[in-house]
């Protein structure tokens, strides 16, 4: 991807980025600021078209944005105007599902979600955690192929992330759906993904991947146990270490340009 500036001159954001997603993987994709990970996502969305190259999902391109990719924004991107239910109701209403399967679509999700009790409610009588417990139920409602988060538990608390990091991890066993999750958490990553791809920055590339038992161990079990298994530590400590040293590459670099 790259963009052409107004004044002259572009930036490449991303540069042979290449990769094979299996059907119900965990994929979470972590960077230093201004690696492309929020680009990747959105060419991925449809919201963007690439340079060169494409997006293929179940054998065609991809050319725009589609119901077979939901997206889950960092804030809930929730309507206002409308209550819990109306919110998760609204995609299979625009297709124009019966009411009486659509009810019952939305009631299950929210009680999947543990929303059951708040379904008539406004979105904003909710906090952020529960926000974003409806934003994941009204994707889930849409039955995308594809669920694409872009820092989804960034604006949480540290114990409400814990529980929507548990809740994500459930959904993704439950469900059986394909997830890609953009995070500036190294934990978060680690819990998260199956498979784990760190980038590099100018131009945004895949510097390192990684296969992990996080996640699969975090389904069902406390996170703060799976954070004790010996090898999270030392996968942790190795991935800051590693973006560290391209933030400091960074700096050096903005240094030298002034």
């Amino acid at each position: 991807m790259r963009f052409e500036l107004p004044a002259g001159g572009a930036v490449q954001a991303l540069k042979d980025v290449s990769l094979h997603l299996r059907e119900g993987e965990l994929l979470s994709v972590l960077g230093p600021s201004g690696c492309g990970k929020t680009t990747l996502l959105n060419i991925v969305a449809g919201f963007l078209a690439p340079t060169s190259g494409q997006v293929v999902l179940n054998g065609h391109a991809v050319k725009g944005p589609d119901a077979e990719r939901g997206m889950v924004f960092q804030q809930g991107a929730l309507f206002e105007w409308m209550n819990v239910r109306e919110n998760v109701g609204f995609g299979p209403r625009m297709k124009g599902m019966p009411k009486r399967d659509k009810a019952g679509i939305v009631d299950h999700l929210l009680e999947t979600v543990g929303l059951g009790e708040f379904k008539d409610k406004a979105v904003y009588e909710l906090s952020g955690g529960m926000q974003q417990r409806v934003a994941l139920a009204r994707c889930l409602a849409n039955d995308p192929d594809v669920i694409l988060m872009d820092e989804p538990l960034g604006a949480l608390d540290a114990l409400t992330r814990e529980k929507m990091q548990s809740l994500v991890l459930k959904l993704w066993k439950e469900t059986g759906k394909t997830i890609i999750l953009i995070t500036h958490s190294v934990e978060e990553a680690l819990l998260l993904g199956e498979r784990l791809l760190v980038m590099a920055p100018r131009p945004g590339r895949i510097h390192r991947e990684y296969r992990l038992p996080f996640a699969d161990l975090g389904v069902g079990q406390d996170l703060r146990e799976v954070k004790k298994h010996p090898d999270f530590a030392t996968r942790r400590e190795e991935i800051l270490g590693m973006i560290w040293d391209m933030e400091e590459e960074i700096m050096g670099r903005a240094e030298e340009g002034a």
